[in-house]
């Protein structure tokens, strides 16, 4: 996946980020439980005789293995089916689990693995561990199944206490040290979590301000120049409406000679929110391209629909002015406005091309004007 698919929203990334690690440290565990059953079988006192029950377990964590490799998560970007995958997957695993608990507790009961139940033992032991470090994303989950691998042992071995008593302790005190390390384990998990999640943060933080011009907290000339492209695209592709609406404050220049740069800026600010109150539509994409030149981007829109937006705005600027020094200033604007074709807009920049020619005309008839491309 690379860094573009990512989920972005919080929750959604740690859903994402627990499925990755899910799906990894997932993938070998079933093999080691097939080999720890075979290793106990195949050292026991008479594996021959043992041959059904042998097999039997054999294919059993062989299914188990190939249902992890088998079990793959669907689309990233779905939450709803990851969430699925996860507690799917956590079946498997808590269903290996008792399956091994089961058989190390068995193996303990059964005279004719003597000889190899300390195979099974230190098996569960590693299961265990392996639980702890590999799955404390999961704190209560990752608890059940340690209490799956390692409780039918000690139950076994407390029946035997005499005899084994001993191990008994021994393995009951390892699993406290276990508990105790899985909280750790999952605290460290959810600062990790906590860190990514936070650099994610100041990464979309960053991104926007590279896309966002600083002074009008419109979109920019990078936004458009990713942006532009991939709408026309779009607009080619399903046949939908694309206008484009280029605007340029006239004689900007004289404001700033005048009055000052910071009037200046003033200026741009007005104008910036005038726009945002007559291109009001979430798909409506506003920008300054530089300057005092602005942009607005209007997808599934018609060239006589952008054309009516523009002149509102146009008139409504021509005739509330701008307040500058207390005072209220005239200020107009010359707009070029256009529709993407896609029969004679051979590209992106063919069509912007079109437009920006329509805006130098309205410039050049006079200013304060609306010239369709």
């Amino acid at each position: 996946m690379t860094d573009a698919e990512v989920p972005r929203h919080p929750a959604a990334f740690a859903l994402w980020r627990e499925v990755q690690d899910t799906r990894v440290r997932t993938r070998l565990g079933g093999f080691y439980y097939l080999l720890a059953w075979l290793l106990t079988w195949l050292f026991s006192a008479d594996p021959a005789g043992l041959l059904g029950v042998g097999l039997g377990g054999s294919a059993l964590f062989f299914v188990l293995l190939l249902a992890r490799q088998l079990h793959r998560p669907g689309p990233l970007d779905n939450p709803q089916q990851l969430q699925r995958w996860l507690d799917q997957h956590w079946g498997l695993l808590l269903l290996t689990s008792l399956c091994w608990g089961q058989a190390h507790a068995w193996m303990l009961y059964r005279a004719e693995f003597a000889d190899s139940a300390l195979i099974a033992t230190l098996a569960t032991v590693a299961f265990s561990t392996a639980m702890t470090f590999n799955f404390a994303m999961r704190k209560r989950r990752a608890m059940l199944a340690i209490a799956l691998l390692y409780l039918p042992g000690l139950v076994v071995l407390a029946l035997e206490w005499p005899q084994q008593r001993a191990l008994l302790v021994t393995l009951a005190c390892y699993l406290s040290y276990l508990l105790l390390v899985l909280g750790r384990s999952h605290r460290e998990y959810q600062a990790t979590l906590a860190l990514e999640l936070k650099l994610l943060e100041q990464q979309a933080r960053l991104d926007l301000l590279s896309r966002t011009d600083s002074l009008t907290q419109l979109g920019n000339r990078y936004q458009f120049n990713n942006l532009f492209p991939s709408l026309v695209a779009g607009s080619r592709r399903r046949g939908e409406p694309l206008s484009l609406v280029l605007l340029d404050i006239d004689h900007f220049k004289q404001v700033n000679d005048r009055f000052g740069h910071s009037a200046g800026d003033t200026c741009l600010q007005a104008f910036a929110e005038r726009l945002r109150e007559v291109f009001r539509r979430d798909s409506d994409a506003l920008l300054r391209l530089g300057g005092e030149e602005f942009g607005v981007l209007l997808p599934n829109t018609s060239l006589e629909q952008a054309r009516q937006l523009a002149e509102e705005f146009r008139a409504a600027l021509a005739s509330q002015g701008v307040a500058l020094e207390g005072e209220r200033r005239p200020l107009t604007t010359s707009l070029g406005v256009g529709a993407y074709l896609a029969d004679s807009d051979a590209s992106a920049e063919a069509f912007f091309k079109r437009v920006d020619d329509a805006l130098y005309r309205a410039k050049m008839e006079g200013r304060d004007r609306l010239v369709i491309a």
